[in-house]
């Protein structure tokens, strides 16, 4: 029998370390659409071998969160606005689902934790912290459907959380915010009524209307 040699501590904690970091500034748009990453620029960055950068830039691009060109060129996704408007899609199918099975457990102290995170999303836009506005909407929504039990349809989101990051951080230098969206209000309201209609409505309008822009 052949015993593979495992990856040591140290190499397995440098990848994981490094999947976590690209992976939370893809998502939160921190990397612009198109900018290219180099194993060795990452390497240096970072002050670790280029074998665990390899590994993490592996699994962002089998991600979705990164692209790999004919040419080996790894870097942030370009959407083309027919991508974006099938992400959209996929989001506005799967969110006000999550949104509906996490309703019956919207106990008072989860609306209180989404009111909390609103709050900070707000102060986001006024001060114009893109960055910040992207990762605190992200983390209302992963709140809420963390109660609806269901890893399959989260990790779906994600998935399409990654992929439309940079593109979402273009998005918001476009528009220049300066007031929060209002349908997290009405999806809290929603939960407090535990109206699931108008929960469902609600989410479907705050996931898919700003990617409207993009796609225009």
């Amino acid at each position: 029998m052949v015993i593979r040699a495992r990856p040591s501590d140290s190499a397995l904690s440098a990848h994981d370390r490094l999947y976590r970091v690209l992976r939370s500034q893809v998502m939160h748009g921190e990397i612009a659409p198109g900018q290219a990453l180099t194993l060795r620029g990452l390497a240096e960055q970072h002050g670790i071998s280029v074998t665990p950068v390899r590994e993490a830039l592996q699994r962002l691009v089998a991600e979705g969160a990164l692209t790999l060109s004919s040419s080996g060129r790894v870097s942030t996704p370009e959407l083309t606005p027919e991508r974006i408007e099938e992400l959209a899609a996929i989001r506005a199918l799967i969110e006000p689902e999550m949104a509906a099975r996490a309703l019956p457990r919207a106990h008072f102290a989860l609306i209180d934790r989404l009111a909390a995170i609103n709050t900070l999303n707000a102060e986001a836009v006024a001060r114009q912290d893109a960055v910040a506005y992207i990762r605190t909407n992200l983390e209302f929504h992963r709140t809420l459907y963390l109660r609806a039990q269901a890893p399959a349809m989260l990790a779906i989101c994600e998935t399409v959380w990654l992929q439309l990051g940079p593109t979402m951080r273009a998005l918001y230098a476009r528009l220049r915010r300066n007031e929060p969206p209002q349908h997290h209000r009405h999806i809290l309201a929603a939960l407090r009524a535990g109206d699931e209609p108008g929960l469902r409505l609600a989410v479907r309008t705050d996931v898919t209307q700003g990617l409207r822009h993009l796609a225009a």
